[in-house]
């Protein structure tokens, strides 16, 4: 009798650490899963419209690995391939100047071969070619005569001298002009070229810029354009969204580890997508990542602020709004952590939040209001759905698996995903700020770290007004000339210097 209650206490401690071990064995090769992704799979978070028609997995509940079906894939590949369409030259642009070349045969070839009579012309074919016309510099030459009195002169007598003022410019005593100081910040800020080879560059011109002449250019660009970015900065404060991220920042001279560029945006970063808000972007250097830089950036400011999950948020006076596209993250990365060729919960999820993404698509050009009654509509009922799923499944799955942590995550940005069901003017995801700093990120892997907080500000300013000055369509280096021109002036209007007020033509 005691042997048997030893054997069922061996059997039942075997079992326990045989689940223990099959637990962290699926935890390891998840891991492995993701690991092996993240090196050589892209990163991509794109999801295919086939499977959604083919494959919902809707029935999905309580097997986390399920084979797809063979009627499902037969069904796949039975789809037509859609015919592929010709590709077409686009035409070159009508305004560029032009100049036109006649080729023609020889005076001794316009003879018939057959009668030898004259040949008329009847038509002409003609193409068109880019000529490229390489960048030059001139030297501006500024005189200003000197006037005096020969009167005056002649009795010994204190003599006035008259000359007129030295135009304003935003460096003076510089040899900088407003254009060339915007061409440099454009080059630098817009397609992220370093200062040291734009000072190769200006090498081959057999002119000397050094580097640190070039640098402090943009400082004092920047200074000079503070009031532009303290204007915008105003009224994107007025709008009723707002959008946020953060990325880290190298500053060589900071005593800090790292540094991070914060960024807040509003309205639309196309000017051809309608919006009710300004379109601004707006960088912002701080040394830290903590809740003290927003709340200093954004004082007092109580409309809705769309952000990620980050903590640093959540002592604002704000209406936090969530980002569905983080959650939809969480789930693509447990599906990259499943087995090679199966599906689970974490394929019901993505699915599910692409349902909410197509209805959202058909939402665009329409009004505040009416993307309102849509999404109480079609997106509440699914949003409905995906609630109960999660609550049944965060009771299904090991909380340290990659699902898990997509379904905890979801669960407890609840309340701040479904918020942008409350008004037309929100989105469903915080795309807006993360494509706004994506430009940063990638000027950033080109010139890699600043070298003084200074420095750092600066980059913050000149950025700020190029992204917002392409959210606005403008042509980035003709507004920043326009500022460098005009900000120097005596009584320049803020207002009227800024991006949409700024004329096109």
């Amino acid at each position: 009798m005691e042997n048997a209650q030893d054997l069922q206490k061996q059997n039942k401690v075997l079992r326990e650490q045989l689940a223990s071990v099959k637990a962290e064995r699926d935890f390891l090769l998840e891991q492995f899963n993701l690991a092996r992704h993240r090196q050589f799979s892209p990163s991509s978070e794109k999801v295919g419209i086939q499977p959604s028609l083919f494959n919902e997995a809707e029935t999905e509940a309580s097997s986390e690995n399920e084979d797809i079906t063979e009627e499902a894939a037969q069904q796949e590949s039975n789809v037509p391939d859609r015919p592929k369409a010709k590709p077409k030259r686009k035409p070159l642009p009508k305004d560029l100047p032009r100049e036109t070349r006649i080729v023609d045969i020889a005076d001794e070839e316009k003879v018939c071969p057959c009668c030898n009579g004259e040949l008329h012309q009847f038509g002409e074919e003609s193409s068109e070619q880019l000529e490229y016309i390489p960048a030059s510099v001139k030297v501006i030459e500024t005189v200003r005569p000197k006037y005096a009195c020969r009167t005056c002169e002649k009795s010994n007598t204190h003599t006035p001298i008259k000359i007129a003022d030295v135009p304003a410019s935003p460096i003076p005593k510089s040899i900088a002009t407003p254009n060339l100081l915007a061409q440099i910040i454009i080059q630098k800020y817009q397609f992220a070229l370093p200062l040291y080879r734009q000072e190769q560059l200006f090498k081959q011109l057999d002119i000397t810029l050094s580097r640190k002449t070039l640098a402090n250019w943009m400082i004092r660009c920047a200074d000079v354009c503070k009031p532009i970015v303290k204007h915008l900065k105003d009224t994107l404060l007025e709008q009723s969204v707002i959008h946020a991220d953060e990325t880290p920042l190298k500053v060589i001279n900071d005593d800090k580890q790292k540094s991070y560029m914060w960024v807040y945006c509003t309205g639309s970063d196309s000017p051809e997508t309608s919006s009710p808000h300004k379109n601004i972007v707006l960088y912002d250097y701080h040394p830290s990542r903590a809740a003290s830089c927003p709340k200093s950036f954004l004082g007092d400011y109580s409309g809705y602020l769309q952000v990620d999950g980050y903590a640093g948020y959540h002592n604002l006076k704000v209406e936090l709004v969530g980002c569905m596209a983080h959650a939809r993250r969480k789930f693509i990365e447990a599906q990259r952590a499943q087995p090679k060729g199966k599906t689970g919960r974490a394929d019901w999820a993505v699915l599910h939040i692409q349902k909410l993404y197509r209805i959202e698509s058909t939402l665009k050009g329409l009004s505040a209001e009416e993307k309102l009654a849509a999404r109480k509509e079609k997106t509440l009922p699914l949003l409905d759905e995906f609630k109960i799923w999660l609550d049944k499944t965060v009771n299904q799955v090991a909380p340290k698996t990659a699902i898990g942590k997509a379904v905890e995550y979801t669960l407890r940005q609840w309340h701040k995903l479904i918020r942008f069901c409350e008004s037309g003017e929100l989105t469903i995801d915080n795309n807006r700020a993360e494509r706004a700093i994506k430009p940063f990120v990638i000027g950033r892997k080109n010139w890699l770290f600043c070298n003084t907080s200074r420095g750092a500000h600066a980059s913050a300013i000149l950025y700020s007004l190029i992204e917002t000055a392409k959210a606005n369509g403008i042509d980035c280096y003709a507004y920043l000339s326009h500022l460098l021109n005009q900000i120097p002036k005596e009584n320049c209007s803020l207002d009227e210097l800024m991006p949409w007020r700024f004329n096109k033509a």
